[in-house]
């Protein structure tokens, strides 16, 4: 099947607008006859089953969390960007759409990026209606600040906890169509198929996660906004429940996955301290508007503080190695995340980490806090020169920033970041890559569309900061209301989608036919066994680096991971009960199918982009020598992967990325 990415003709600034005014709509009265399936409840699934119930039709909403609430989205701890140009430092949506294809290192479809930058500040004025506590300036304003890969101030952000906030904002919404019953909400429901009948998505198969019953569940049109595969490497800073199930099983009923490869590794990381952690925790890339990333310059300093001989605030600062100041004078610490990541590895790697693993810098407050306190001194006409009081009135507006973030960092490394530098190394964090969607967010199945961190549609190679809840509440609340009304024009006398059918039917078999196997399995090793074997492959082979030796070697260690799985992984207890067991190992059986994906998406694109580093492919001269090599003659395409029953027998599709209002270019910070 050809890739038709219905991106509308005319100007870029134009197109959405031309979009909005020629599609179909569906009147009021018909709205009330058609039925639409939500499958997740973060920011992009809550922001939509709020808004198409708004409009007047009947959603089913699903989570496998116990209530919208406890979405990954909360999370989210920096803030949100919007082009709003409140600083008045030349921010507009030209800016935010150069940054952020820029940022994806040129390998975003550029019509879903613009009209994401144009969309953007309507988010901020939809949430601050809805009482979402933005910080304010003095003046009353929304108060900004940067995130990495950009030159102005345009994240909007509600402390240390933006995430949460938001996704309180969209439940808030979602309740109240709850209460007038157009939306009906399953909690604890978890989707294990998609349901297509005549070529068109009618429904889903779920399992009650308490009662172990399997449903059948009909719709016009199904949405998923189910979020990212980061967990595919076992450790990561997702939450433990997030999964690429809901995804995988549409790619398995014909929607193409697109960019697998693409995972964005954040520099912001509590380090790993041992095999017995289950998740990583991360620190939010605004402290490195105020924090200063440095490893010593001195070996014996490094093997000192790693020693416990030595303390990082006594090393002078001539002796302290600001390395992204020193490589990319022009972003400093705020250059985007793979840069970032990058660089924290190379410092690693030649030998100049800090902790006992030797996989961890500093990320240093001591000049944020002196330099605050002094602003605060002078406005108080206290005296600038006395150290203590300058430390006091800095670490109260540090505080005031970044407070909720420290206090975490000392509960789970006990240690006061106060006064010693925080330690941080890189981790999986977003994924980019998702089910392909089209300029409508529609799939390549008919009346199944795909939102949020689950397509791929906005980040290309690498996600700026700030950038995720922009997406998902641009996907929810502004741009598929209207592209799924276009399609649903088309369903307003096709009645109610009955649920007696023979794909109902079969569907609902694959689902049970899969549990049985599993609980029946009765193999020696538990699902963590298997997951944590997988984080390993991937993490070493596929993680911030790759090579072509290493890819081949873990598609071939996958294949027979997951061969391994279905013969010896045990599941205890049964299928009628609530069973977490029997949760997870579907879940891990579906990333081990997309963890062999993954790599050979990997292994095909000979380049190296944003988040996908290949080290055969390098810059070997010149000013960006060592830096990632774009490989844009022959690589410039998304790579959408429709599935053959196997990984490795998935066919490529291409689409062909047009930049006709940026030109190709290196993508330099310095």
């Amino acid at each position: 099947m050809a890739l038709d990415s219905k991106i509308p003709k005319g100007p870029i600034a134009d197109k959405w607008t031309n979009y909005k005014n020629h599609i179909d709509l569906v009147n009021p009265a018909n709205k009330r006859n058609i039925d639409v399936i939500v499958v997740g409840t973060g920011l992009a699934g809550g922001s939509a089953a709020a808004t198409l119930a708004e409009l007047g039709y009947n959603v089913k909403a699903f989570c496998f969390q116990d209530s919208p609430r406890r979405a990954h989205s909360i999370a989210a701890q920096g803030g949100i960007n919007a082009a709003k140009n409140y600083q008045g430092d030349g921010d507009s949506t030209y800016r935010l759409f150069y940054d952020t294809v820029k940022g994806g290192d040129y390998r975003s479809r550029e019509a879903n990026v613009y009209r994401l930058a144009e969309v953007s500040a309507n988010i901020i004025d939809q949430c601050v209606a809805q009482g979402v506590p933005f910080a304010r300036e003095y003046g009353g304003l929304l108060d900004n600040r940067s995130f990495g890969g950009v030159l102005v101030s345009r994240t909007f952000y509600a402390a240390g906890q933006t995430g949460q906030q938001l996704l309180l904002g969209a439940y808030s919404a979602m309740n109240r169509q709850i209460g007038r019953g157009k939306i009906k909400m399953y909690n604890r429901h978890e989707m294990l198929d998609v349901v297509v009948v005549d070529g068109k998505a009618r429904g889903i198969i779920t399992r009650n996660l308490i009662t172990g019953e399997i449903e059948r569940h009909s719709a016009h049109a199904v949405v998923l906004g189910t979020g990212g595969y980061g967990n595919v490497f076992f450790l990561s800073t997702n939450a433990m429940g997030s999964n690429v199930t809901a995804a995988w099983k549409a790619h398995k009923r014909g929607a193409y996955f697109a960019n697998p490869c693409y995972t964005q590794i954040h520099p912001t990381c509590i380090p790993v301290s041992g095999d017995h952690q289950s998740k990583l925790t991360l620190m939010s890339e605004s402290l490195r508007n105020d924090g200063r990333i440095w490893v010593p310059k001195k070996m014996e300093d490094v093997l000192a503080i790693r020693n416990k001989t030595l303390k990082p605030k006594d090393i002078a600062e001539e002796d302290r190695d600001y390395y992204l100041e020193r490589r990319y004078p022009a972003f400093g610490n705020l250059v985007p995340r793979d840069v970032a990541s990058r660089a924290a590895k190379e410092r690693c790697d030649a030998g100049y980490g800090v902790n006992a693993t030797g996989e961890a810098v500093f990320l240093d407050f001591a000049s944020a806090i002196t330099r605050y306190g002094k602003e605060q001194a002078t406005v108080r006409h206290l005296d600038v020169n006395d150290a203590a009081l300058v430390k006091k009135l800095g670490q109260e507006v540090v505080k005031n920033k970044y407070g909720n973030l420290f206090q975490m960092y000392e509960k789970i490394v006990d240690q006061d970041p106060y006064e010693t530098p925080m330690m941080i190394y890189p981790a999986v964090h977003y994924t980019m890559g998702g089910v392909w969607v089209d300029y409508n967010l529609m799939t390549t199945v008919p009346g199944l569309y795909c939102i949020g961190e689950a397509n791929f549609s906005d980040h290309g190679a690498n996600r700026l900061g700030a950038s995720a809840l922009m997406q998902g509440l641009a996907d929810g609340y502004f741009v598929l209301p209207y592209t799924i009304g276009d399609y649903l024009s088309k369903d307003i006398r096709t009645g109610k989608i009955p649920t007696n059918t023979p794909e109902f039917d079969e569907a609902e078999k694959n689902v049970r036919d899969r549990i049985n196997h599993l609980i029946n399995n009765n193999g020696t090793h538990s699902v963590d066994h298997f997951h944590k074997k997988l984080g390993k492959i991937m993490w070493n082979k596929v993680g911030m680096s790759r090579n072509a030796q290493g890819l081949k070697e873990a598609i071939s260690e996958i294949k027979a991971l997951r061969e391994e799985f279905w013969k010896d992984v045990k599941v205890p207890g049964t299928n009628e009960e609530f069973n977490e067991e029997l949760a997870k190992a579907g879940r891990v059986a579906d990333f081990l199918e997309l963890g062999e994906l993954f790599a050979k998406d990997a292994l095909h694109r000979e380049e190296s982009c944003g988040g996908h580093f290949r080290e055969e492919s390098v810059e070997e001269s010149g000013e960006q020598k060592g830096e990632a090599k774009r490989d844009d003659d022959n690589f410039a395409y998304v790579a959408a992967w429709e599935y053959k029953g196997e990984p490795s027998d998935a066919v490529l599709h291409k689409e062909e990325l047009e930049f006709v209002d940026i030109e190709l270019k290196q993508r330099s910070y310095k």
